[in-house]
């Protein structure tokens, strides 16, 4: 087990006397927690491995559906002509047919809730014209998204050997999943869904087990093992696990909801600035104003062990002096992060408003200021 706490491209290293969270040990290949507004790992093992994903692929087949709804190249209430490609495909299915009405929002829900096969390549044919050229646009929304260690050949993640991920790599799309589409993130909390007069249930347990957990997907192959990645939300803080490899669908739930506890239990999520939000106002120089508001183009958030984001502390710096024109946005400083002694994280200061130069007599009469300054 490591503590990894990264933020960008910024490594976070507690400082030696931070306490520190206990050791924890998970019975799977790999696996991952990750806070999802920090964007940090809180712990996590074997996390860059290459594995099968097997249906955790299906993450990515929704990501490039949703983009595709979207940009109104589908819509949900679209009627879908079922191949007989799809509608012979093995593994878990909804059981579509070729001469029966399903829409992209039925082939949506039988996706994610009922893990369909078919349901996949139904989707990939309609936007790609087949599933190889949707696997591309797979492949290329991985890039994207900075999925290194990933390569996808089908829709559905049926085992192939040039197709693979990781429990990183499957966090982050998990992430971008709840922040770029949250307007489907709800269905990956839908218990069952019913197509074709056959009601199927959502295999991931934890929906029922947790009130916490909100999503996402469970994945199971002979050579992947029992995957999961889920999601929970307790009041502001949200956490993302992974694990991938697990010797039973009960083990993989057990694992999944033991990362979770460890994460809410053992860590906070600070979040000291929002985005926008007026830290100062620091003094300008030949501006039609003489003060000028600060602040941040983000919202910042860190992960911090629990009771300690007191030992948070922020410093700004400025660069000066400042002359007007202040265009808004425009880069003024750094703000620096130290957790105890140690600092962590920097970000650049912007305005939050724009300035206008003085008239001749106010620049002349802070010109004279400024030598006397």
């Amino acid at each position: 087990m490591r503590c990894l706490f990264w933020l960008l491209l910024c490594f976070l290293v507690l400082p030696a006397h931070a306490q520190q969270p206990p050791p924890l040990s998970v019975a799977a290949k790999s696996y991952t927690l990750v806070d999802y507004h920090s964007g940090q790992t809180l712990v996590s093992h074997n996390e860059h491995e290459r594995l099968e994903p097997a249906s955790l692929t299906k993450l990515m087949t929704a990501y490039v559906v949703f983009s595709a709804l979207r940009e109104k190249r589908i819509t949900l209430d679209l009627v879908v002509p079922v191949s007989n490609t799809a509608w012979k495909m093995v593994g878990s299915r909804m059981f579509i047919e070729p001469n029966k009405r399903v829409t992209v929002d039925d082939l949506i829900r039988g996706m994610i809730v009922q893990s369909g096969n078919d349901a996949c390549v139904a989707l990939a044919e309609l936007i790609a014209g087949s599933e190889e050229i949707f696997a591309h646009m797979m492949n290329e929304q991985a890039a994207r998204l900075g999925m290194a260690n990933t390569h996808f050949t089908n829709s559905t993640g049926l085992s192939h050997p040039d197709h693979y991920s990781t429990a990183h790599d499957l966090a982050l799309l998990a992430s971008a999943i709840i922040r770029d589409f949250p307007e489907f993130y709800p269905l990956y909390s839908q218990r069952e869904f019913t197509y074709n007069g056959i009601t199927q249930s959502n295999r991931n347990r934890l929906l029922w087990l947790d009130p916490n957990v909100d999503g996402m997907k469970t994945g199971w192959t002979v050579a992947a093992g029992y995957c999961l990645i889920t999601s929970a939300k307790r009041e502001e803080r949200r956490l993302i696990s992974v694990v991938m490899g697990t010797a039973t669908s009960n083990v993989r739930t057990k694992e999944s909801q033991r990362l979770l506890n460890y994460g809410f239990q053992f860590f906070d999520t600070a979040h000291p600035y929002k985005k926008h939000q007026e830290i100062t106002a620091i003094q300008i120089w030949k501006g039609a104003q003489n003060k000028l508001k600060v602040g941040l183009d983000r919202d910042i958030y860190f992960s911090l062990p629990k009771g300690q984001t007191d030992k948070l502390k922020a410093k700004m710096e400025y660069k000066q002096p400042l002359v007007a024109p202040i265009a808004q946005g425009q880069e003024v400083g750094v703000v620096r992060f130290s957790f105890g002694n140690q600092e962590i994280a920097t970000y650049p200061l912007i305005s939050l408003e724009a300035i206008d130069t003085a008239s001749i007599f106010g620049r002349a009469w802070d010109s004279i200021q400024m030598l006397f300054n």
